[in-house]
């Protein structure tokens, strides 16, 4: 608190004046922290939980720290955990904001680092950074005294307190939950609608399906005996779907899921989408597509229809949208 005084002018009444606004701006300061201290109860899954302001948050991968950033609380986030999968923070629309907070590790999230970090608050997905087998669950946290969030992606299939919500939805509700609990529920709200906005023009130039189909499009994660893909409980589902396209495992009630060659060539995709990040690379990928046997004679592959989805534009996260945007512009641009 800054006071300007005139050492000429001052007198005991000013005096007196100044010490009397000096303990009001003490007692509001007070206020604000005991504010901060209140909980409010937020759900986590299909949990209601309680929670306080947290002030050194850790976050697990690009997707968490993203929604942090994108609400504006950087100077919350004390650090965040980034596996050597994930594509380079520099190449984030929040770089600057990553550049603000500590790189703890580039290895998956454990219980001893969050400790260790003194952190008061998680942000991870189930069996995406949470996990039974490597002994950082919220429940384990809970006992620690360290409060945690899950994406509600993830909690299609969370033990005890699951929740189904569509792709896209679920990152709206993220960011909405995220913002009670930090008390910044206007920028939240701002931060949703403009990701609606922007999910609802892609829509309006969506190419119209033919005979009443759209254009079957494979999602290619990984896998040369068995491909792994996306089912309908993960956001590239969404961006495929809001571009004007059809998941052709969008029927499968799964997250990320493997399946067999025979159902993708059953399927006769016209597009594959290429999931890249760091130890996959997209080339070797499309060059795997183009020699197998599986999938040579594929038509996407045989009219060279890829399209490269980064990492981060595919797991829960704001970046969902700027994936949905250039995939939308590929469909529309894409030539029978």
């Amino acid at each position: 608190m800054r006071h300007t005084r005139s050492l000429a002018l001052a007198s005991a009444l000013t005096a007196a004046l100044a010490l009397s606004g000096c303990g009001a701006d003490l007692d509001s300061a007070d206020d604000g922290a005991k504010g901060a201290d209140k909980k409010t109860v937020v759900k986590r899954c299909g949990e209601s939980v309680p929670y306080k302001v947290p002030r050194r948050a850790v976050a697990y991968e690009g997707g968490s720290a993203d929604k942090l950033f994108s609400l504006g609380l950087t100077e919350h986030v004390h650090g965040y955990v980034m596996p050597p999968a994930n594509p380079p923070v520099s190449e984030s629309p929040w770089a600057s904001e990553y550049a603000k907070v500590k790189m703890l590790s580039d290895d998956l999230l454990n219980k001893e680092l969050v400790v260790e970090a003194k952190s008061d608050f998680v942000v991870a997905g189930w069996n995406s950074g949470f996990s039974d087998q490597r002994g950082i669950t919220p429940k384990i946290l809970d006992r620690l005294g360290i409060q945690s969030f899950m994406h509600t992606e993830s909690c299609f299939n969370y033990p005890g307190h699951p929740q189904k919500v569509t792709p896209f939805n679920a990152l709206y509700s993220d960011l909405e939950r995220l913002g009670k609990i930090f008390r910044v529920e206007e920028k939240a709200d701002r931060v949703v609608g403009d990701l609606k906005k922007r999910v609802a023009a892609v829509e309006a130039k969506a190419p119209r399906a033919k005979d009443g189909k759209r254009v079957p499009v494979f999602l290619y994660d990984s896998g040369t005996d068995q491909p792994f893909t996306a089912g309908s409980q993960v956001p590239p589902n969404d961006i495929i779907k809001s571009a004007g396209g059809r998941n052709i495992f969008d029927g499968l009630d799964e997250r990320w899921t493997q399946v067999n060659w025979e159902a993708v060539t059953k399927a006769e995709p016209e597009v594959v989408i290429i999931f890249d990040y760091g130890d996959q690379p997209a080339k070797k990928k499309i060059e795997f597509l183009k020699k197998s046997p599986h999938t040579k004679e594929l038509p996407a592959v045989k009219k060279n229809n890829f399209f490269v989805l980064d990492y981060n534009e595919g797991i829960s996260g704001p970046r969902d949208i700027d994936g949905l945007e250039k995939f939308g512009k590929y469909l529309r641009e894409l030539k029978d």
